[in-house]
Formats: structure tokens, C-alpha cells, sequence
């Protein structure tokens, strides 16, 4: 008999919600101290989606293994700015961030279009970030102003991960599914076998 196991999506997702909300609190201007993005960065949105991701990983699910895992570490990163800026140790500058990010832009384009096969509410998520991220990008290069819309921005995908975690645990403990996710936005197509996978290759 199979024993059932947790889902760990619904750790990552909100580790990432979390982290997520606080920093945008700094970016809109109503949080002026960093401390604690920099502890939600460590443990909750570095952490804990670092395990959510390896425990996914298990499942066979490569997407949310991925997403999971290179989130956490973008959050263990940027905790990792912040205290090299706050003790002197290879500081980075507002220009040197938006470096930082732009890697993590393109990656955020690549999964979103992954999230469209998925349902609408992980699209939302993904282009929600994919928005915030190119709007961080342009504020650390150019105005200012670009990364106070993107706090906005990642304040509303903040909370369509917290409503995937949420329709995740409902579904779960209420059995039926209460808050709906919506379908695909683009179908995915039929899966190929072992062999035609490698003869694709």
C-alpha cells in the first residue's frame, strides 16, 4: 500500500510569497530596514525553498524542481548582497543588482512560457514575476521609479502564490477544490515515449 506524501509546493510557494511581499514593503517605501528581508531571504524564501525544491525534485516534477530550487538560492544570494554591503565585503551597486537580476529575468521568461501549459493561476504567478523582475531590471539601470511599479507588481504575485499554496491545501484537506486554478493556457502536447524522446535528442 502507498503511503501518501506532502506536497512540498505548498512550503515553496509560500517561502516565496513571503519573501517576496516583505522585500516589495522596501521597494514601495513603507519598510525602510532590510533586516528583515535579509532573515526571511536566509531561512524562509532560501531555505525552505531550497528543501521544497530537492523534495519536488523526488516527485519527478522537473519544473517546480527547478523553479523551487534556483529561487532559493536567488534568495540565499541577495542575502548574501546585503551583508556584503553592510559589512564592506565585495559590495555590489545599484547597477551591479541589476546584473544580479537579469540572469533571473531571463530564466523567469523561460518558465513562464512552462507555466502556461500548466494552469492560469501558475501563468499569473509567472508573469507576474517575469514583469516585476524586467521593471527591477530597468529601475536599477535607469529611473527609479520602475522599481517602485514593480513593488506593486510583486505584491499581486506574491499573493497568486499564496493562492496556488492555498488551492493545493484545500483540495487536500477540504476534498473538493475550493479555490480553482483555472486550465492551461497552452496545451500541452502528447508526451512521447522513452524511445522517441531519445530519438528527438
Amino acid at each position: 500500500m502507498q503511503t501518501k506524501t506532502g506536497n512540498p509546493a505548498v512550503i515553496g510557494l509560500a517561502g516565496f510569497g513571503m519573501t517576496t511581499f516583505v522585500l516589495q514593503m522596501v521597494n514601495i517605501g513603507l519598510l525602510e530596514n532590510m533586516g528583515p528581508v535579509l532573515w526571511l531571504g536566509v531561512f524562509v524564501g532560501g531555505l525552505a525553498q531550497l528543501v521544497a525544491g530537492f523534495q519536488t525534485g523526488k516527485t519527478g516534477n522537473n519544473f517546480g524542481y527547478s523553479a523551487f530550487t534556483i529561487y532559493g538560492a536567488f534568495w540565499l544570494a541577495f542575502a548574501g548582497i546585503l551583508v556584503g554591503n553592510k559589512l564592506g565585503f565585495y559590495t555590489s551597486s545599484h547597477s551591479d543588482i541589476g546584473f544580479f537580476l537579469l540572469p533571473f529575468t531571463i530564466y523567469t521568461g523561460i518558465m513562464f512560457y512552462g507555466a502556461l501549459h500548466i494552469h492560469t493561476a501558475e501563468a499569473s504567478i509567472f508573469g507576474s514575476l517575469l514583469l516585476g523582475f524586467i521593471l527591477l531590471v530597468l529601475g536599477h539601470f535607469g529611473p527609479a521609479f520602475f522599481n517602485v511599479i514593480a513593488g506593486y507588481v510583486l505584491i499581486l504575485c506574491s499573493f497568486c502564490a499564496w493562492y496556488v499554496m492555498a488551492h493545493i491545501i484545500y483540495k487536500d484537506v477540504c476534498g473538493r477544490d475550493v479555490l480553482p486554478v483555472g486550465s492551461p493556457i497552452l496545451q500541452p502536447g502528447e508526451k512521447m515515449s522513452g524511445a522517441e524522446a531519445v530519438a528527438a535528442e
